[in-house]
């Protein structure tokens, strides 16, 4: 049974506390008291002060509750205990500004808990104090937060322990957006699993939910009222959760997220917009015109055939009433269903039905032919024309060229229709497919030999439910182009379409620090609208490190595409060394080497970067292999696994909208890739060399400037600098650390080996 915290000795009523400074109630007035023999960071990881084994953090699920800007956070701490004898433990729990303490309890018997909410200055010296006597900096992530501590509780020998802690703060808001944070490491060894979830209520609708951390699953369950929880491949995402929530305003909603860079006169911004929760539209949504069309040539012969079938029918079923349709079928010729989309009722249905079930497998594959026939085609005036085209296999009739069918898709699509690829199998031209999705503001699919063609199918057309938002533009205002005067390599180039539920992510660079005019302009449910918005840049911070990140893994998955496209019909050896002689392949390979080095973001064919052994101060090696890699891999490897590995994730990069801290990708087999010896933290980037981290700005200098032990002075003053740049956790790593700081390289050297 847990015993209970209480809550008179700690805080005075929460809604006080919540809107005013921490009070000398709330404060500790004793943070030198002495440690318990075991301290129990959840963020980061248990000390040992004493003797014996650390307590072990099984698992940590923390359910918060957020009420009008109220959070209400819970986190229940699992522990084991692997001593033979019992051990007396504390919390110490790094927590945002302003959070009190609502309650604390753990099982068993003990003296009546208490818990002391610890300012910064405060918490500081408890950090600095475990710091010291375990020469471990890991706690130095946090120096410049508050924290909560507890009183001592005792976890049995060889058993467990649940203890909980709830707080409460309010959370910051900017504009219609609403920031919701819990502090935790971003250090990648760090191995606990958590669960994460919230609910959101507000009077105000909710247009959209962000998390730019971990991957999130949304429920809305009324205008107001959302339902948020991390996805089961998020439980060890390292790194501080962050969800953001967008307030509804008419039409689109949209906020600012804006990270400075002096070096540069400006900095990187995410643009967040959303649209009106579907319950609350004033209009019916956009209807749809959607063109399927079928491989139907000898290889879809069997199981594929008939999934492709079903998955028709799938889409025919969810096509509302009203909407318009047409089918088309090729192998070696082009079968329409329709000459021109009809529109769907009983009867057309019925018919198309019955044109599904005559298909059978067999011939080649005019790929070319089809796609001219769904572009070409009249299209239903005031509708969102949308094509989803299958494919299991390489164009073997007609044109085959890869550079005509890609052209094709760009030159020639008069309705503007969106082209939703799907290669089904390992046998198709991955980016050919790609490329006439992107071109065309839609997205590719590739399913995998053992996955099903239905499914996926579905699974995308259910996604294009409700269009309300199409044909967007993003311009810096209503009078100047696109590519405006303080904007720079947006990302996307082209917005995509919005569907019921769908969220807008656009990075990019700016330049100047006065405020940031934007307009999108569209077809809002069927009108010509355009929705401004004015962003002031004094909240930019560094705090928003995600956003450059971000920026940088779209901006390299923009480049790989470029430097893919370069090996179209390059299917001979002579024409694919030509090719790689381009002297655009080297200047984009250098721009590649630059932002992955920089940004610590690196892919299948930068990851030899992160190798022990390799010397990353030999520019020209670096260019040399990552050069070669494009060679072999972009440009020269277009079917097979081999090639659809490389389309999942240049897919996934070039709309990506959460970090990816650990570089996770497949490799050519399929198989997932981490890569743990390159750390983003901050906003910096640190690579592995034996027993030091190393800068990325300083990748090429043999010798520090500055050479800094562990824990003297010297070493103090440099954590208050990094405090106060909101950067001290570039010195939380275990062990040697060189870095730049305010253009000098210091290295900084530990005594003894970290545990």
């Amino acid at each position: 049974m847990l015993k209970y915290l209480n809550l008179h000795q700690t805080c005075v009523a929460a809604l006080l506390l919540l809107i005013t400074p921490l009070s000398h109630a709330q404060i500790a007035r004793a943070p030198d008291r002495p440690l318990a023999a075991q301290v129990i960071v959840p963020q980061v990881r248990s000390y040992v002060l004493d003797a014996g084994q650390p307590i072990e953090i099984s698992t940590i699920h923390v359910k918060a509750t957020v009420t009008e800007q109220v959070a209400t956070t819970t986190m229940d701490i699992y522990l084991k205990n692997p001593n033979a004898n019992a051990a007396e433990a504390e919390l110490i729990v790094p927590v945002p500004d302003g959070a009190v303490v609502r309650g604390f309890a753990f099982e068993g018997q003990a003296a009546e808990p208490v818990t002391e909410v610890l300012s910064a200055d405060e918490a500081r010296r408890v950090y600095e104090r475990v710091v010291a006597k375990l020469r471990d900096p890991a706690l130095l992530e946090f120096a410049g937060r508050n924290l909560i501590r507890s009183s001592v509780f005792p976890i049995p020998a060889g058993g467990s322990q649940r203890v909980r802690l709830t707080y409460e703060h309010l959370l910051p808001r900017d504009g219609d957006r609403i920031d919701y944070v819990l502090p935790r490491s971003e250090v990648l060894d760090y191995d606990v699993p958590w669960k994460m979830s919230v609910e959101v209520e507000s009077k105000t609708p909710i247009s959209t939910v962000y998390s730019p951390s971990h991957a999130i699953d949304t429920r809305r369950h009324a205008p107001g009222t959302v339902s948020v929880r991390t996805t089961p491949e998020a439980a060890r995402e390292p790194g501080a959760f962050r969800l953001s929530y967008l307030l509804q305003r008419e039409g689109v909603s949209a906020s600012l997220l804006a990270y400075p860079d002096p070096a540069t006169g400006g900095g990187y911004f995410l643009l967040l917009a959303g649209l009106p929760a579907p319950s609350t539209h004033d209009k019916p949504p956009i209807r749809r015109e959607t063109t399927l069309v079928i491989d139907h040539s000898g290889s879809m012969s069997g199981h594929k055939i008939e999934q492709a079938q079903a998955a028709a029918r799938q889409v025919l079923a969810g096509i509302d009433d009203g909407e318009s349709f047409n089918i088309i079928a090729y192998n070696d010729t082009v079968t329409p269903f329709a000459t021109k989309p009809v529109v769907k009722n009983e009867t057309t249905e019925r018919d198309a039905q019955a044109f599904l079930r005559q298909l059978r497998a067999g011939g080649g594959t005019n790929l070319h032919d089809a796609l001219l026939t769904a572009l070409d085609g009249p299209s239903t005036p005031g509708t969102l024309p949308l094509v989803l085209f299958l494919t299991d296999g390489l164009p073997t009739v007609g044109e085959t060229s890869e550079i005509a069918i890609r052209n094709l898709a760009r030159d020639h699509n008069p309705a503007h229709r969106r082209v939703f690829t799907f290669g089904v199998g390992a046998d198709v031209n991955t980016p050919l497919l790609e490329k006439i999705a992107t071109l065309t503001r839609a997205t590719p699919t590739f399913v995998l030999p053992q996955e099903d063609v239905e499914v996926k199918v579905s699974q995308v057309f259910r996604r294009l439910t409700g269009p309300i938002l199409t044909n967007p533009v993003l311009c810096e205002n209503s009078a100047v182009p696109p590519a405006g005067t303080r904007l720079r390599d947006v990302m996307p180039v082209n917005l995509p379409d919005l569907f019921d539920g769908d969220q807008l992510v656009v990075l990019g660079r700016y330049v100047g620090n006065q405020p940031l005019h934007f307009a999108i302009s569209g077809d809002y449910l069927g009108h010509r609208r355009t929705f401004r918005f004015t962003f002031p840049l004094n909240l930019a911070t560094t705090r928003n490190a995600f956003v450059p990140r971000l920026w940088a893994s779209r901006r390299i998955a923009y480049l790989i595409d470029t430097i893919r496209e370069m090996g179209a019909d390059t299917g001979h050896p002579g024409a694919l060394a030509a090719a790689a002689q381009d002297p655009a392949l080297a200047e984009l390979s250098e721009e590649v080497i630059r932002l992955s080095t920089k940004f610590g973001i690196l892919t299948e064919y930068t990851a030899f970067l992160a190798r022990e052994g390799t010397e990353l101060g030999d520019h020209d090696a670096i260019l040399a292999q990552t050069v070669d890699n494009f060679r072999h891999r972009a440009m020269g490897t277009r079917t097979g696994i081999a090639s659809m590995n490389q389309g999942f994730n240049n897919t996934a990069q070039r709309v990506q909208q959460r970090l990816n801290a650990d570089n996770r990708f497949y490799d050519k087999n399929m198989n997932q890739v981490a890569i743990t010896t390159v750390q983003q933290i901050n906003d910096r980037a640190f690579f592995r060399r034996g027993n030091r981290w190393v800068d990325s700005r300083a990748l090429r200098q043999r010798q520090p400037d500055r050479v800094l032990r562990f824990g003297t002075a010297d070493f103090q003053k440099l954590v208050d600098r990094l405090v106060s740049e909101g950067r001290q956790g570039t010195i939380a790593l275990h062990g040697e650390i060189l870095l730049v700081v305010g253009g000098e390289t210091v290295l900084v050297t530990v005594a003894d080996s970290t545990p």
